[in-house]
C-alpha cells in the first residue's frame, strides 16, 4: 500500500490542481503518460510526476500553469457529490465546537459525500473512531470513494454503517463509550434517546441544520430529554476581502448563511439541569410545521439513484488511481 503523500514531491496518483493564466482551476489525477489538455495546448503529466510542489510548468503552447497538492478545503470542494456539503467554513466550526481531539470516538450522521468525515479523520488522528451512519447505500459508497481518493488507503479507523442511526448505534456502542456524536440529518431530534444513552457524561452532541424551524425544534427536543445542557446555536459567515496595495475592499461576493449549528453536553447520568433564571415561553409548533420547511416541500430536488451511482464511480476511480494496490474489483463497483 502506498503511503499518503500531502507533501514532497509529485507521484503518480496524486491529484493536482493547475492554476492557468487567467486563474482558472482544474484538478487532475497524474497518469504516467496522459496529457492534460487546455484551450490552447496540452501538459504532459510526465512534466509534473517528480517535481516539487508549487512547479510552474508551461504547456504546448508556452502558457504557464501553476501546480499545487490541494488542500483539504480544496478537495471537497471539487470531489464528486451525491448530497449537499458541508463547506469547509462550517467544518472548521464543527471541529471547534464539538471540541474533536485525537484519539477521540465520534458518531457522524449521515455521511453525504464524505466532505465532513474527512475533516473529523484529519482531526481524530490515526488513534481514534469515526463511525459513520448514512440511510442510502449510494451516498455511503460516494462517501467511502471520496476518503479513499483523498487519503490513498481506505482508513482502518473508519466504518459506514447502512441504516438509521436511532436504530443501529446502540447496537454498535455500549452505553457511555462515545466521545462527540455530529448530526448532519434532516430531523435530528429523533435519535437524540439513542445519542443520549451512548454518550460519556460531557461528551458532546452537535447538530447541523439549515432552517430556523429545523433549529427551534431540535433545540426543544435537546431540553425536553434532560440529558443535556442548556443548548448553544450559532452560525458562521465568512467574508473575502480584496487586497492589492491601497486598494482594500470586501469582496463582492461572499459565503453566507449555509446552516446553523447547535451544540450541548451529556449531563452525568441522573444529575437534574439548574433552570435558567430567565427563558422565554415556547411557542408552539407541529410536525406540519416542520414539515413545510424541509427540503422537499420548498421544491429543492434530489439527485436520482442513476446520478448517485455515477457520482460514486467517479469517485471510485479516483481512489484507485490514489491507492493502485487497493483497487476494488470492477464487479463490486456499484
Amino acid at each position: 500500500m502506498n503511503t499518503p503523500a500531502f507533501s514532497g514531491p509529485f507521484r503518480a496518483g496524486d491529484r493536482v490542481q493547475l492554476t492557468g493564466p487567467k486563474g482558472r482551476l482544474n484538478t487532475i489525477t497524474l497518469v504516467p503518460g496522459e496529457k492534460f489538455h487546455t484551450e490552447r495546448g496540452f501538459i504532459a503529466h510526465d512534466d509534473i510526476i517528480g517535481a516539487p510542489d508549487g512547479i510552474v510548468v508551461s504547456n504546448s503552447s508556452g502558457a504557464q500553469h501553476l501546480a499545487l497538492r490541494p488542500l483539504l478545503k480544496d478537495f471537497v470542494m471539487s470531489m464528486p457529490r451525491g448530497a449537499a456539503i458541508v463547506y469547509p467554513k462550517d467544518a472548521a466550526a464543527i471541529l471547534s465546537r464539538a471540541d474533536v481531539f485525537p484519539g477521540a470516538t465520534v458518531v457522524e450522521a449521515g455521511v453525504g459525500s464524505g466532505a465532513l468525515s474527512l475533516w473529523l479523520l484529519r482531526a481524530i488522528g490515526a488513534e481514534g473512531r469515526l463511525a459513520s451512519f448514512e440511510r442510502r447505500q449510494e451516498f455511503a459508497d460516494i462517501a467511502m470513494g471520496n476518503v479513499s481518493g483523498f487519503l490513498g488507503y481506505r482508513p482502518d479507523n473508519f466504518d459506514i454503517t447502512v441504516g438509521d442511526l436511532t436504530d443501529a448505534v446502540t447496537t454498535a456502542f455500549d452505553p457511555g463509550t462515545v466521545d462527540r456524536v455530529v448530526l448532519d440529518m434532516l430531523a435530528p431530534w429523533e435519535p437524540l434517546d439513542a445519542v443520549a444513552t451512548v454518550l460519556k457524561p460531557g461528551g458532546v452532541l452537535l447538530a447541523y441544520v439549515a432552517t430556523v424551524t429545523q433549529l427551534s425544534r431540535v433545540a426543544e427536543a435537546i431540553r425536553d430529554t434532560e440529558s443535556f445542557t442548556h443548548p448553544d446555536a450559532d452560525e458562521t459567515i465568512v467574508r473575502g476581502w480584496h487586497v492589492e496595495g491601497l486598494a482594500v475592499r470586501p469582496d463582492h461576493r461572499m459565503v453566507g448563511h449555509t446552516g446553523f449549528l447547535i451544540t450541548a453536553r451529556r449531563l452525568a447520568p441522573g444529575a437534574q439541569l439548574p433552570e435558567l433564571k430567565r427563558r422565554a415561553s415556547k411557542s408552539s409548533y407541529s410536525d406540519e410545521d416542520v414539515e413545510a420547511w424541509t427540503p422537499g416541500a420548498l421544491g429543492e430536488r434530489g439527485k436520482s439513484s442513476k446520478v448517485l451511482r455515477k457520482k460514486a464511480r467517479e469517485a471510485q476511480r479516483i481512489a484507485d488511481a490514489r491507492n493502485p494496490d487497493d483497487q476494488v474489483p470492477d464487479d463490486q463497483v456499484p
